[in-house]
């Protein structure tokens, strides 16, 4: 596949309520690298078989939640093109110069009609030591790795208003695909699954009535992967949301936890590949709770929680 455009989800910016507890959770516990700080008191990590500098930001606040979602483009050229055609959407552009965030190149940044902001980027500086095993003749794995150990940063849900005009802003302007789809009796779109690439989505919205975060995902290589995580989160009392479980959507295997600021981590792994000429599909409201949690022998799971608790 030619990726052109936006190729891919690549970073997330987290508000955490105490560094200190935050780093045990996403160093020791999830298997994140520490890869550099800044002079806001910010901290870059990254997942073991990532090779640019980071990809989860993590900055000491008041209150939990996510400041930013950033995607990577091609080049850097492509960021003039969409700075224009978001402006033709009707959303201002500010555009950040390169070194704003440690490592990276000029970014654009606006909010889109949920009430998030979202950032563009080109340039990332890597890693000093990559992902820890070399471009040329390559062992297929790491022997320093500790925790849950994700491959990769995978995706982000949101919860917001103006679901249609937020889909309709991805697939117009940013060129994304419309995977899957959970729509109200009326036909209105009250959730969508967006890819820009040929993963199931990098990008996910459910309707409320305010902008808020619900997830940063994390990539596991298998089921048996994901089921060493909720070992670890057992050892650790890492509170769990839900899983380990599937879901109806994407049809991946998931485990929902929290961070110690309350921020909602998930790991996840399978799915089905999307290519662009695959039909998109669609769930009806009704359908809920089996599109999030797919049946299992005890029955499909309360959601309570899980589209309660937010951040």
């Amino acid at each position: 596949m030619a990726l052109t455009g936006v190729i891919r989800c690549g970073d997330v910016a987290l508000r955490v309520l105490d560094m200190k507890d935050a780093l045990h959770h996403y160093i020791d516990i999830m298997g994140l690298i520490e890869t550099t700080t800044d002079s806001a008191g910010r901290v870059y990590l990254k997942c073991w078989d990532e090779h640019d500098l980071y990809s989860v930001v993590l900055r000491e606040a008041a209150e939990a939640g996510c400041d930013f979602i950033g995607y990577k483009v091609a080049r850097d050229r492509d960021l003039d093109g969409f700075s224009k055609r978001i402006r033709d959407f009707g959303i201002d552009v500010e555009e950040r110069p390169a070194g704003w965030l440690r490592g990276s190149g000029r970014r654009l940044v606006f909010t889109i009609p949920s009430g998030h902001e979202l950032h563009l980027y080109a340039d990332k500086e890597l890693a000093t030591e990559g992902n820890g095993i070399p471009l040329r003749n390559p062992e297929s794995f790491r022997e320093d790795l500790k925790g849950v150990a994700p491959m990769r940063m995978e995706h982000a849900l949101v919860f917001g208003p103006n679901v249609p005009e937020t889909i309709r802003f991805f697939v117009e302007v940013l060129d994304f695909d419309l995977t899957e789809q959970i729509v109200a009796p009326d036909g209105t779109q009250i959730t969508g699954f967006l890819a820009c690439n040929n993963k199931v989505h990098d990008f996910a919205i459910v309707k409320h009535d305010a902008p808020k975060f619900h997830h940063v995902s994390f990539w596991l290589d298998s089921w048996n992967d994901l089921l060493r995580a909720s070992d670890y989160f057992g050892k650790y009392r890492v509170p769990i949301d839900h899983g380990p479980t599937r879901h109806g959507i994407s049809r991946g295997t998931t485990i929902y936890f929290w961070d110690p600021s309350g921020n909602r981590n998930e790991v996840f792994t399978g799915g089905y590949i999307w290519y662009p000429d695959r039909p998109p599909i669609t769930w009806d409201a009704a359908e809920l709770p089996k599109a999030i949690f797919y049946p299992t022998p005890g029955g499909v799971p309360q959601l309570e929680t899980f589209t309660t608790v937010l951040t």
